[in-house]
């Protein structure tokens, strides 16, 4: 199975979004609460809905980049935040974006990709950080056994991928993951190493 522009389009459009929240992780809240610089250049890759998104700006945060590659989500949020110019949408393959960022939400985009591109994302987050950025979120620390997203893993497979281009910082079990997601979450605070 291809996991292209279709089918990301076909789960909003059939409203089969499982993973969705309707709010930011906790994980995730606690870790934005925490931070001080608003004008940090924040990614989100894989935005969806774009809870977090939501949570900075309320939190005062004033240059977020959101990217899906799926239009139909997209069409949404731009909608969303149209009158915000703290807020910029692509519509876009996060692995052909060529910016610069001081942070990286992770958020159920890394368990959405194929298990394959697992390297190729390590080493895509890492070009994208600025000198001293972090990738910072939340990983599924569980198999679900499936042939279609979400994939799972767990710490020592993950540790494979990150550890040529990141100092780890964090990466333990969530204390305070939502409970039906409590024991089967990594939190990462990752830092970029210079290549």
């Amino acid at each position: 199975m291809e996991l292209n522009e279709n089918f990301w389009n076909s789960k909003y459009i059939n409203h089969e979004t499982g993973w969705d929240l309707k709010a930011p992780s906790t994980p995730l809240k606690e870790y934005i609460d925490q931070l001080e610089n608003k004008n940090s250049r924040i990614l989100i890759p894989g935005c969806g809905n774009a809870y977090e998104a939501d949570y900075l700006l309320e939190q005062g945060f004033t240059a977020i980049t959101l990217i899906d590659i799926s239009e139909v989500i997209v069409k949404t949020i731009k909608e969303k935040f149209k009158n915000n110019p703290a807020i910029k949408v692509l519509h876009q393959d996060f692995f052909t974006l060529e910016e610069e960022f001081d942070l990286i939400l992770e958020q159920t985009f890394f368990c959405a990709l194929d298990p394959e591109l697992r390297q190729k994302y390590s080493i895509k987050m890492n070009e994208l950080l600025a000198e001293n950025g972090k990738l910072v979120g939340v990983l599924f620390n569980r198999d679900f056994g499936n042939d279609t997203p979400p994939y799972g893993g767990n710490k020592a497979e993950y540790q494979t991928y990150f550890n040529d281009y990141f100092d780890f910082k964090v990466m333990e079990n969530c204390y305070n993951s939502i409970p039906p997601r409590a024991g089967s979450e990594l939190f990462i605070n990752l830092k970029k190493i210079k290549k």
